[in-house]
C-alpha cells in the first residue's frame, strides 16, 4: 500500500501552531513529531512554549526532551531522530503530524539532507576565530557578497554561518550547493499565518506570560549549565530571548525593556520564518481556518 504524503503543519512563531495540533489529534489517531530547534533540550521549557504536562498525556509527542542543553543538536540528528519516529507511529497504525517553525529541520525532511562534505575541525576553528575577532556580521557579508539567497539561508545562525564558510573556501561551494539524499517519506505542507496586528499581539501577551511564569529563573539555570558568552555561541543559547530574559534575572534590564527586545527580535525571527516557507519551501500561506480545513480534509484520506 502506498502512503499518502504525510502532513506537516508550519507557521511563524506565536501563530498557534500547537494549539491547532492538539485540537486535530482530539479527531484523528495523530502523534506529533516536533520540529523545532529549541524544545529538543531538557529543561528549556517556558521559553521555548514547550508542550506542557497535561498536553503530553494526552497526545504522544516525538523529539521533545531529547538532548542535553550541554551538548549540540544539529540537523542531521534531528532527521535521524524524526524518521525513526515517523516509521514508529506508522507501524503501530497511526498518523505522524510533524509540527514546527524552524525551517531548516522541515526543509531537511522534505528535500533530504544535504550532501555536505564532512567539517574539517582545524578549518572550522580558524573561522570560529576569526567569528570571535571580526564578529557576526562581517562573516555573514563575506558570504553576502558571493550568495544573497546563501546569506539569507543562514538566518544569522553563527554555527551555521561557520560552517558554510568552512565548506566554501575549501571547496568553492556553499553546502546548498551539493543537492540532497533522497528523503525517506513524501511530505505535504499546510503553512498559516495571521495578519501582522494580530501575530504581534499574539506575541506580546506570550512574552509576557512567559516572562511572568518563570522565564528568567529558567535562563539563570541556563547559564549555570552552559556559558552564555562562549564564541561560537552554545546552540541552546541561540534559543529567542534567553539572553534578554538573563538580562532581567540579573537586574541588567527591566521588565518592559525584556520584554520588549524579545519582542523585536522575535517579530524579526518571525519575518525569516514567512520568507523561507515562502522561498524555500514554496508554501502557500492560508489563514488558520483555511489551513484546518485542509488538514481535516488531507487526515480524512488516511
Amino acid at each position: 500500500m502506498t502512503l499518502p504524503p504525510l502532513p506537516i503543519l508550519t507557521a511563524p512563531t506565536a501563530a498557534g501552531k500547537s494549539a491547532l495540533a492538539l485540537e486535530l489529534a482530539r479527531q484523528f489517531p495523530l502523534e506529533i513529531v516536533s520540529a523545532d530547534a529549541f524544545t529538543v533540550y531538557r529543561g528549556l521549557d517556558i521559553g521555548t512554549a514547550k508542550p506542557g504536562a497535561d498536553e503530553l498525556r494526552r497526545v504522544s509527542h516525538h523529539l521533545i526532551d531529547v538532548a542535553d542543553v550541554t551538548g549540540e543538536f544539529d540537523v542531521g540528528q534531528f532527521v535521524t531522530l524524526a524518521e525513526a519516529s515517523v516509521r514508529d507511529i506508522l507501524s503501530r497504525g497511526r498518523i505522524p503530524l510533524v509540527v514546527g517553525g524552524t525551517g531548516f529541520y522541515v526543509s531537511a525532511l522534505v528535500r533530504g539532507l544535504p550532501l555536505t562534505p564532512p567539517s574539517v575541525q582545524a578549518e572550522r576553528e580558524v573561522i570560529e576565530q576569526e567569528l570571535r575577532e571580526r564578529g557576526l556580521d562581517a562573516l555573514l557579508a563575506e558570504i553576502e557578497a558571493v550568495s544573497p539567497a546563501e546569506a539569507q539561508r543562514m538566518e544569522h545562525n553563527p554555527r551555521r554561518i561557520v560552517r558554510a564558510l568552512e565548506v566554501y573556501r575549501r571547496s568553492g561551494r556553499f553546502p546548498g550547493e551539493f543537492g540532497y539524499a533522497q528523503p525517506a517519506f513524501q511530505y505535504t505542507v499546510t503553512a498559516f499565518t495571521r495578519p501582522a496586528d494580530e501575530l504581534e499581539g499574539r506575541m506580546r501577551q506570550r512574552i509576557h506570560a512567559m516572562l511572568g511564569g518563570g522565564w528568567p529563573d529558567e535562563a539563570l539555570w541556563l547559564a549555570s549549565q552552559v556559558n552564555p558568552d562562549l564564541q561560537p555561541r552554545p546552540t541552546a543559547w541561540q534559543a529567542l530571548g534567553y539572553r534578554e530574559a538573563l538580562a532581567l534575572a540579573r537586574g541588567e534590564a527591566s521588565p518592559a525593556e525584556a520584554a520588549e527586545r524579545i519582542f523585536l527580535a522575535t517579530r524579526q525571527y518571525a519575518k525569516r520564518q514567512l520568507t523561507w516557507l515562502r522561498s524555500q519551501l514554496g508554501a502557500q500561506l492560508l489563514g488558520p481556518d483555511a489551513a484546518r480545513q485542509a488538514l481535516i480534509q488531507h487526515l480524512k484520506n488516511w
